[in-house]
């Protein structure tokens, strides 16, 4: 089990310095932090065709407004808005015969302006090293950027999101930084952890419709410890052209470094927990294995194979951690398709 000195990931306090190489923590200041209040509220009576039974049914949404409604409802010149998907609509795996296996960006912050209160993030530059190596290896066009502002960053995932994906297979966003729930850090402000993944549904790039949209995000969701426990070992058709909807949030995979609400860990040395065992998993089983079926062996790497070593440190010593991942796939990815 890796126990060396590890820090904890993305929400290291200024107050909490690295002393002889031990663990830190890598999460928010507790004075930084602000509180979103979500609103609900219950809508019934929406009218909605069934695809599997033809009826048209009453069907009623849980939460008005989660995760964003159009405000159009309009059929009127749905063939020439709609993107056209490059696999059959009842295929299982994903195509990933496309010209080019797709784009990756690496967004890496290490450094963070003092009025912050956030302290370097030790070993983030090795995460950035493995990612870029992992993915370049799998054929994907790795760009890198470093101690972005907020704005910055937000601008650059913009402008990915504008480019013309018809060529690609997918794309991977990767997000190493300080973070809280539903918050992450540029160098000199905090920017909601939605806003990586928002421009990239199928109505605000419809390039990428369809095709797979994954995001890895290195940072804490909050400040709780997970101290584990223990337990005992077990021995023993038609030319035509169709058209048809598909939700706008399909074909996203987040993956985070840790639950919401907790730490998550990194060692100054060599990286982080979750972006070592990413690598490491990818680089071995990508010929063999699906994406969510690679995943779970992240999960299980993480789970069982590290725990932090903070001698003296109180509860920073003897912690978990466990990856989360929140997967909108409608296909299974396979990246072993296409490598040259």
């Amino acid at each position: 089990m890796a126990s060396i000195n590890n820090n904890l990931e993305d929400s290291e306090l200024k107050t909490n310095p690295d002393r002889n190489g031990n663990q830190q923590r890598d999460c928010i200041p507790f004075d930084l932090l602000s509180i979103t209040n979500n609103k609900s509220n219950d809508a019934n009576g929406l009218s909605t065709h069934n695809s599997l039974s033809g009826d048209l049914v009453k069907d009623a949404v849980d939460a008005q407004g989660c995760f964003g409604m159009s405000a159009s409802r309009g059929r009127g010149d749905t063939g020439r808005r709609s993107p056209r998907l490059s696999v059959d609509r009842d295929a299982i795996d994903y195509s990933m015969m496309h010209a080019n296996r797709g784009k990756c960006l690496i967004i890496n912050n290490k450094n963070f302006n003092p009025s912050t209160q956030l302290n370097e993030r030790k070993g983030t530059d090795r995460d950035a090293e493995a990612l870029f190596d992992c993915f370049s290896n799998l054929n994907f066009e790795v760009e890198q950027l470093h101690d972005g502002t907020a704005l910055e960053i937000k601008s650059k995932l913009r402008s990915l999101a504008n480019e013309d994906f018809s060529q690609d297979d997918c794309l991977v966003v990767c997000v190493l930084t300080h973070g809280d729930r539903g918050v992450l850090w540029g160098r000199d402000h905090r920017y909601p952890t939605d806003d990586v993944y928002s421009y990239f549904t199928a109505d605000k790039c419809p390039s990428l419709a369809g095709k797979p949209k994954v995001f890895l995000i290195q940072a804490c969701q909050g400040s709780k410890f997970d101290q584990g426990t223990f337990v005992k070992e077990h021995r023993d058709e038609v030319d035509a052209i169709q058209y048809y909807k598909i939700p706008n949030w399909a074909d996203l995979l987040i993956m985070y470094s840790t639950v919401p609400g907790y730490y998550s860990w990194r060692n100054p040395s060599t990286g982080s927990w979750f972006i070592q065992a990413l690598c490491d998993v990818l680089g071995k089983h990508h010929t063999n294995m699906d994406l969510l079926s690679m995943l779970t062996l992240v999960n299980h790497k993480v789970a069982y194979q590290f725990e932090s070593f903070c001698p003296g440190q109180g509860d920073f010593d003897g912690n978990k951690q466990v990856p989360c991942i929140t997967s909108m796939l409608t296909r299974k990815v396979y990246f072993s398709s296409n490598v040259v």
